[in-house]
C-alpha cells in the first residue's frame, strides 16, 4: 500500500473548497458525473482510431445511493485509470505556483476548480472520505483503489474490479445528509445532466402493482443523449422542436418560432433560442436561457455571453468555447463571450428580417408579442437598432402595420408643420382618447397606437433618430395647435371677453389631488367640441420617463398639468358667455368701470416713473401706485367673486366641465352621480 501527501503545500485546500464553494456545493454531482462521461467518451474516440480493440459493451453511468450506508457511487465503464495516471491527475493537484495559492485564492475562491482542473475535489463539498476504484482499459493494468479523508493525507493500494472503468464512492458528510434522499438527487441529475452524451441511470425505473410503486429491472435513465440542437435543422421538424419546448417548458404557451443555431468558427456553439410570447412584464420572463458546455448544463444567468434584450427568449446555448471556473457558473471575462454575443444578435435580427421579408403578414400578426423584445433590443443595442429599424413596425389604431420608412411616407404631406417638422401623432389607449383620435382622423392626420411597455422610452429615442420630426399625443393639444400650418380658424374674442370665460369656467373646476388646471378660451372653428382637456406633451412625458430613468423620479411627484380650453366659436360657449355679462351687468358695470378708471391711473403712474431710479421718485408717487395695484386687485377679486357666483348656478357651465371630465376618466364617485342628475334635469 502507498501512503502520501496530496500535492499542495498547504493543509488547506479542503476547507476552503468547502467554505467558498458552499453555496454551490450541489455541483459535487454535475462534475463527478461529467467527469465519468468525459473518461466514456475518450473510450470510444480511441475504440473510432482503433486504439482501443476490446469490447464497448453497454456505456451507460450508474448513479447510485444507499442511505444505509451513508453513500453516493458514481459508476462508468470508460477508460479508468492506472496507478500512474491516479499520481498524476489525482494525487498532484495541477496548478502551479501551488505557494501562493492560499493567498492569491483565500478571498476569491471562485476561479479555483475551472483554472486548475480541481473538478474531483468538488466531491470533498459533502463526503467526509471520497474512494477511488478503477481499472484502466490498458491490458494488464492492475485495478486501483484510492482513499482520501479530506485531509492532504491518501492510501492507495491495489484491489480486485472485473471491468474497466471507475467508481467514486462519496461518504456523504453528516451536515449534507440531504444529497441521500432520492428526490434530490434526481432533481440534481435533471437539472444538470439531463442532456449529457451518454446515458446516465440512476437506480431502476418504477411501475405500479398492487396499489405501490415497485422497482423493474430496466435501467432508468434520466437524460435524453441526443437533444434537438446536437441536430442538423434538415434532420427536424416544426413539431420536434415545439416538442423540445414543451419539454423545457412545461406550462408555457406554444412559442412564436424558433432560431437554430449551429456555428464552428471562429468558435463553437450550438443551440435553438425560442421566441416565448411576451406582452408585458419583462423580468418574469429573464433566465430562461440554459448555458451547456458539451451538454452539461452550466447555468440559466446567460447575461455576460447573451445581449440584455435576448435574455427575454427561452432556449437552450451550448458552447465549450465558453471560460467558465469553479462551479462552471460563473463567466470570466474573455473575447469569445463577446464574439458570442455578437454572433447571436446577428443571427436572431437576420432570422427576424428573413420572416418579415418571406411572410409578412404572420410576422404582422405576431407583432404585438415581438414588440417588447424587438424595442427592448433598440433601446438597449445600437447595432441591433441598425438591423431593426429595417423590420420595426409601427401600428395605427385601425391596426394597420408600417415600417419607419412606409409611414414617414405616409404622413409626410399632411402631417408636417409650418416649420418643416414631420408630426408623428399617436394615442395610447383608444378608448379613453376616442375622441381626440376621431378629431385627428377628420383633418386628415393618422394616429398612432402607443400602447406598450416601452413606447415612451422608445419615442424619446426616435425623436432623435428620425430626422426633423417630433412625436405628439394626440390629447396634448386642441387639434389646430397640435400640427400648427399657416391657416387660423374663427376670430378670436377680445381679451376682455376671454378673460370674463376663462373666469366662469376656472372657479367651478374640481379639487382634484395632485392635479391643477389652467382655463383658456381659443377659437376653434362651429364644428369643434365646445370644451376639451388637454394635457401639456413635455410635462406628461418627464413624468412617464420618472417610471423608467432613475433620477428623475421628482417629475413623478409634481402634480398632473392640464388645460380646459373653451371654444369660443361653439353656440353654448357663445350662449354661456351673453348669459353671465347679461346676468351680471348690473353688479358687473360699477366694477368695470371702476376697473377701467383705475388701470387708467396704473398707466399714468407707471409711465411718470419709466427710467427714474427708485430713489428718484416721491414718496407719494409710489404710495398712490401701490394703492392704485391694491384697489384694481380688489376690483379684480369682486368681479371674479361675481362671476364665480353666477357660474355657481348655472347647469351648462357645470355639465360643460363635467363632459370635459367625463372624456378623460376623471369624473368619478358623487361628482358623477351629480352630473347624471343633472343630464336628466336638463333633459
Amino acid at each position: 500500500m502507498q501512503k502520501g501527501n496530496i500535492g499542495v503545500t498547504t493543509e488547506n485546500i479542503f476547507p476552503i473548497i468547502k467554505k467558498f464553494l458552499y453555496s454551490d456545493h450541489e455541483i459535487f454531482l454535475r462534475e463527478l458525473v461529467s467527469n465519468a462521461v468525459d473518461a466514456t467518451q475518450k473510450l470510444k474516440t480511441l475504440a473510432s482510431t482503433g486504439e482501443f480493440k476490446g469490447e464497448m459493451g453497454d456505456l451507460t453511468v450508474h448513479v447510485n445511493a444507499d442511505k444505509d450506508k451513508g453513500t453516493i457511487t458514481i459508476t462508468d465503464r470508460g477508460l479508468g485509470l492506472t496507478a500512474d495516471e491516479i499520481e498524476k491527475y489525482i494525487n498532484q493537484i495541477a496548478f502551479s505556483g501551488a505557494n501562493d495559492f492560499l493567498e492569491k485564492y483565500k478571498e476569491d475562491a471562485n476561479a479555483i476548480i475551472g483554472h486548475f482542473g480541481l473538478g474531483f475535489y468538488s466531491a470533498f463539498m459533502v463526503a467526509k472520505k471520497v474512494e477511488i476504484v478503477t481499472r484502466s482499459y490498458k491490458e494488464g493494468a492492475p485495478a486501483m483503489k484510492w482513499s482520501c479523508d479530506g485531509s492532504p493525507e491518501f492510501t492507495m493500494e491495489e484491489t480486485e474490479r472485473a471491468d474497466r472503468g471507475t467508481d467514486i464512492i462519496l461518504y456523504i458528510d453528516d451536515d449534507c445528509k440531504e444529497f441521500l434522499e432520492e428526490s434530490r438527487i434526481h432533481a440534481l441529475l435533471t437539472k444538470y445532466c439531463r442532456f449529457l452524451p451518454v446515458p446516465v441511470a440512476f437506480g431502476k425505473k418504477k411501475e405500479w402493482k398492487d396499489g405501490k410503486q415497485v422497482e423493474t429491472g430496466e435501467d432508468n435513465v434520466i437524460n435524453d443523449t441526443c437533444p434537438i440542437w446536437t441536430k442538423k435543422p434538415s434532420e427536424l421538424k416544426d413539431e420536434d422542436y415545439k416538442k423540445f419546448y414543451c419539454d423545457l417548458y412545461p406550462m408555457s404557451d406554444e412559442p412564436l418560432f424558433w432560431i437554430h443555431l449551429n456555428v464552428d468558427y471562429p468558435f463553437n456553439l450550438t443551440g435553438v433560442l425560442y421566441f416565448p410570447k411576451i406582452k408585458s412584464n419583462i423580468d418574469l420572463q429573464r433566465n430562461k436561457i440554459q448555458l451547456y458546455c458539451n451538454q452539461v448544463f452550466v447555468t440559466d444567468s446567460v447575461e455576460g455571453i447573451v445581449p440584455d434584450f435576448l435574455t427575454l427568449l427561452h432556449g437552450v446555448i451550448d458552447s465549450p468555447d465558453i471560460p467558465l471556473n469553479v462551479s462552471r457558473s460563473y463567466l470570466q471575462s474573455d473575447a469569445n463571450v463577446k464574439k458570442i454575443s455578437t454572433y447571436i444578435t446577428k443571427k436572431v435580427a437576420d432570422r427576424l428580417q428573413a420572416i418579415f421579408k418571406n411572410d409578412r403578414k404572420e410576422f404582422e400578426e405576431k407583432w404585438d408579442d415581438l414588440k417588447l423584445f424587438i424595442n427592448y433590443g433598440m433601446l438597449t443595442q445600437e447595432d441591433f437598432y441598425e438591423k431593426a429599424e429595417k423590420f420595426a413596425l409601427l401600428k395605427d389604431t385601425e391596426k394597420k402595420c408600417y415600417t419607419f420608412e412606409e409611414y414617414r411616407t405616409l404622413i409626410k404631406d399632411s402631417q408636417t408643420d409650418k416649420d418643416g417638422t414631420l408630426v408623428y401623432l399617436y394615442a395610447n389607449n383608444t378608448d379613453e382618447q376616442y375622441t381626440y383620435i376621431d378629431a385627428a382622423k377628420n383633418k386628415g392626420y393618422n394616429v398612432l397606437l402607443m400602447d406598450g411597455q416601452l413606447d415612451v422610452p422608445m419615442i424619446n429615442m426616435l425623436e432623435q433618430k428620425f430626422e426633423k420630426s417630433r412625436f405628439t399625443r394626440v390629447d396634448s393639444d386642441v387639434i389646430d395647435r397640435l400640427i400648427v400650418k399657416e391657416e387660423q380658424k374663427g376670430e378670436e374674442l377680445p381679451q376682455d371677453k376671454r378673460d370674463v370665460l376663462s373666469a366662469l369656467f376656472r372657479g367651478q373646476m374640481p379639487k382634484l389631488q395632485k392635479t391643477e388646471f389652467d382655463v383658456e378660451a381659443k377659437a376653434m372653428g362651429e364644428n369643434a367640441a365646445p370644451i376639451i382637456i388637454t394635457q401639456s406633451e413635455y410635462m406628461r412625458r418627464m413624468k412617464d420617463m420618472a417610471n423608467f430613468q432613475p433620477g428623475m423620479g421628482f417629475y413623478g411627484e409634481m402634480p398632473s398639468m392640464y388645460n380646459l380650453v373653451l371654444n369660443s366659436d361653439h353656440r353654448l360657449v357663445k350662449q354661456v358667455l351673453e348669459n353671465a355679462e347679461s346676468a351680471c351687468a348690473e353688479q358687473l358695470v360699477p366694477v368695470e368701470a371702476e376697473i377701467a378708471a383705475l388701470t387708467i391711473r396704473q398707466n399714468e403712474l407707471r409711465k411718470a416713473q419709466e427710467g427714474k431710479k427708485s430713489e428718484d421718485i416721491p414718496a407719494a408717487e409710489k404710495d398712490e401706485l401701490a394703492d392704485v395695484e391694491k384697489k384694481l386687485n380688489e376690483q379684480k377679486e369682486e368681479k371674479t367673486k361675481v362671476l364665480n357666483g353666477y357660474a355657481a348656478g348655472n347647469k351648462v357651465v357645470h355639465q360643460l366641465i363635467d363632459l370635459a371630465l367625463l372624456q378623460n376618466n376623471m369624473l368619478k364617485g358623487e361628482a358623477l352621480t351629480n352630473f347624471v342628475k343633472r343630464s336628466v334635469e336638463m333633459i
